[in-house]
């Protein structure tokens, strides 16, 4: 699919400034896929549609991961989580995108999952770091992306992890998971 395409299929899903967040999302997508050699293409398409269901009715996503997902687990932590896996699902049902790098890139682009393929940790991190996002930490990871995709990513994990421990918010436990697992990479990494 040709961007101009997918942009026009997502944009009406999408308020102006989730779209622009989108198209910054797209940027650095494409830029950390060049500089990391991963698929631009699959990078791009990803991209685009990794919000594609941000303002879907809560209460059908809902009944979408307990029907047909069957992600019970997922329900617990929160509305804001339900977009990405509910995503890549109407992104294949929907749009027709059957490619299973891009619709996992989609599926874990909030929460991440041990074993992140590259083309998952650059939507990941695209999403976290896009020029439009301003908040504490976020430069820190912009630069490590500069040099390491698993360190940018362990360090935005650790950032969001203690952003919601400091509201005594929950944890999805996939993304404590994926935190060990990148801390686990790093020290074989370290021993070797």
């Amino acid at each position: 699919m040709e961007r101009e395409k997918a942009l026009e299929i997502v944009q009406p899903h999408l308020t102006e400034h989730r779209y622009q967040h989108t198209l910054g999302v797209m940027q650095t997508a494409l830029r950390l896929a060049r500089k990391f050699g991963v698929d631009e293409k699959k990078a791009e398409i990803a991209a685009i549609f990794h919000d594609y269901a941000k303002f879907r009715n809560k209460d059908e996503m809902r009944s979408l991961i307990r029907e047909k997902l069957q992600w019970l687990e997922i329900l617990d932590y929160g509305d804001e989580l339900l977009h990405a896996p509910c995503g890549a699902y109407y992104v294949q049902h929907e749009v027709g995108i059957r490619d299973q790098e891009i619709l996992g890139a989609i599926a874990y682009h909030t929460t991440g999952k041990p074993g992140m393929n590259d083309l998952e940790k650059v939507i990941f991190l695209a999403d976290y770091i896009e020029p439009g996002r301003h908040f504490k930490g976020v430069d820190e990871v912009r630069a490590l992306a500069e040099d390491d995709l698993d360190e940018a990513i362990l360090q935005s994990l650790h950032n969001t992890v203690q952003f919601l421990m400091n509201r005594r918010q929950l944890i999805f436990p996939d993304t404590l998971a994926t935190y060990n697992d990148f801390i686990f990479k790093k020290k074989r990494r370290s021993d070797r």
